[in-house]
């Protein structure tokens, strides 16, 4: 099995036409695809959300000479590739192992089953919500309803369904929480604000807010969960390694970076 042949399997289920289709909607930008290629027989495939160097070494230990992240492994331009460079050095260990890179971004991010949708289903959504900005075959950023729970009930359960220990909690503990407003990694902009306060949301999770949104939306009267961008991630894009692992034709494992969570 190629890695051109694994990846045609991943793209038949979550396009990288979805993140093209996105950033010529929405703006924004991305390096989805095939990143790495040493033209080798794929011998198994390790999943990790990011191009890690503890990823790279559980590869090499492993016999997997194939990673698939969700966030790029090269995002921008570069001009050089030194080993004492943290992106460097990653870079230069997949090559001397002869370790190829898909990465998944925003493709994984507003498919169907996709991250952004598993991120609202994680925090109690009942149904699949419809994205906010929506595209032919999926979207991102969604606006739902949920059990009535206070903010401190629904952080703690979104911090466990996550797996993780960590988020920044801001609004009165015992406030009640009936509609939310999510967005997988770091979406959360004015406009994002908006949409959660105009169509009744109590709270907005997301990752990497800024200052000045999170002053916003608190002013706005809603209140603000801000997870790792690594937790309100990682959750989604095991699943999409779960519907994968069966077929692409090679042995797959998947990696966590736990310090992340």
């Amino acid at each position: 099995m190629t890695l051109r042949e694994v990846y045609e399997r991943i793209d038949a289920l979550y396009p990288k036409k979805i993140s093209d289709d996105y950033v010529k909607t929405y703006g924004g930008h991305d390096n989805s695809g095939i990143l790495l290629n040493p033209e080798r027989e794929v011998a198994g495939a390790l999943f990790s959300l990011d191009l890690s160097l503890a990823a790279i070494e559980e590869a090499k230990k492993t016999g997997k000479n194939l990673i698939v992240t969700h966030h790029p492994a090269i995002f921008f331009p570069i001009s050089n590739i030194l080993r004492s460079d943290a992106l460097g050095a990653r870079l230069i260990a997949c090559l001397e192992a002869g370790i190829g890179v898909i990465s998944m971004h925003l493709n994984c991010d507003c498919a169907r089953g996709g991250i952004d949708e598993s991120l609202a289903l994680a925090l109690g959504a009942e149904s699949v919500p419809a994205p906010q900005e929506p595209l032919e075959n999926g979207g991102y950023g969604r606006i739902f309803p949920v059990k009535e729970q206070t903010l401190s009930a629904f952080a703690e359960r979104a911090k466990r369904e996550l797996g993780t220990s960590r988020a920044f909690v801001y609004g009165e503990g015992d406030r009640k929480i009936g509609r939310v407003a999510s967005f997988c990694g770091s979406g959360v902009d004015g406009g994002a604000v908006a949409r959660a306060k105009a169509q009744g949301a109590d709270v907005i999770v997301s990752a990497d807010i800024k200052h000045n949104y999170i002053c916003d939306a608190l002013e706005a009267g809603m209140c603000v969960v801000q997870l790792t961008h690594y937790a309100s991630e990682n959750y989604g894009f095991k699943k999409i390694y779960q519907s994968l692992e069966g077929k692409l034709g090679v042995p797959c494992a998947y990696h966590e970076d736990a310090c992340m969570l």
